[in-house]
């Protein structure tokens, strides 16, 4: 899957949101300064050769929607990340936070929990 620009992301999670939108509705969302009509419009034409987007024609109007869930780009950028930042190891990204973040105790603990019950449930899946 492709990696998305700043704006492209941006415009994404505006589209995931609302789960279809004119481009009207999408500028509608953006804080000010709004940029121009033209730029979401060319914006979303990119997205829709990546095949990031489809749409629905009204007349001369056309309703987007994402073809791309959020959970499904998510888990392959951060896959990504992990990758190139983190030598794939999911061990030196948890360590990376926990030591360079500094993480509250009560995070730290938190993560303990999560990784505990991970812990349980793959052991009751052997």
């Amino acid at each position: 899957m492709k990696i998305l620009t700043k704006a492209e992301e941006q415009i994404m999670q505006i589209l995931w949101d609302l789960r279809q939108a004119y481009v009207r509705d999408i500028l509608d969302i953006f804080p000010d300064p709004k940029p121009a009509y033209n730029t979401i419009s060319t914006i979303i034409r990119i997205l829709e050769k990546k095949g990031f987007v489809g749409y629905t024609s009204h007349g001369k109007s056309h309703e987007y929607y994402p073809l791309i869930s959020k959970r499904s780009y998510r888990r392959s950028f951060f896959k990504g990340f992990v990758e190139n930042y983190f030598g794939n190891s999911y061990k030196a990204l948890t360590s990376f936070f926990a030591n360079e973040e500094d993480l509250s105790l009560q995070e730290l603990e938190d993560l303990r929990k999560y990784i505990d019950q991970e812990i349980k449930r793959k052991n009751k899946e052997k």
